[in-house]
């Protein structure tokens, strides 16, 4: 009985081959239906909430004032920022660098300062190993929401990696 030890389809690994065909930059990874989903359910938020604060009772037993109906729309406005943050993950490849942008932080990097791409089954995103040692986590590659979209953007990111980070020679071309 013959055992197979390959890695499972889902992972990106670098003894994986790359895609021949490079990709065209800049470009910009981010995961778009969350995108979409966060920023539209931002907006219906603030929506519902600000038409909440219009038709509240100004008279009667229970009055609602400016400062009440402010204060539920400012609500509406604090939720959408966090939805907002949470929509920022991007990874911007132009010649020269990569740019990760994740919830609070935003790292440029050299294309030489990547070492690797890595992402393993039940990982929440993609990371990057550095030549510093550091991992940098790459929020906008997220297998969670679509994982035949973040596998495809992975093994870009890698191919990319691999034809101008710290493997390519000084002739931009990998080193063998």
């Amino acid at each position: 009985m013959t055992v197979s030890h390959a890695p499972p389809e889902d992972t990106v690994h670098p003894d994986q081959p790359a895609r021949a065909e490079g990709p065209t930059l800049p470009m910009t990874i981010r995961p778009n239906l969350t995108r979409a989903v966060l920023l539209g359910s931002g907006a219906v938020v603030v929506g519902v909430l600000a038409l909440i604060a219009v038709l509240l009772p100004a008279g009667g037993a229970i009055s609602w004032g400016t400062g009440d109906r402010l204060a539920i729309v400012a609500s509406g406005l604090l939720v959408l920022g966090v939805l907002v943050l949470l929509a920022r993950p991007r990874v911007t490849a132009e010649e020269d660098a990569v740019t990760v942008v994740n919830l609070t932080t935003v790292r440029r990097l050299a294309w030489p300062e990547i070492v690797r791409v890595t992402l393993r089954p039940g990982d929440p995103w993609v990371t990057l190993d550095l030549a510093d040692g550091t991992v940098l986590p790459v929020m906008a590659i997220q297998p969670g929401v679509s994982r035949e979209r973040s596998l495809a953007d992975a093994r870009t990111l890698r191919a990319l990696v691999e034809s101008r980070g710290s493997a390519a020679g000084t002739d931009g071309r990998a080193a063998g």
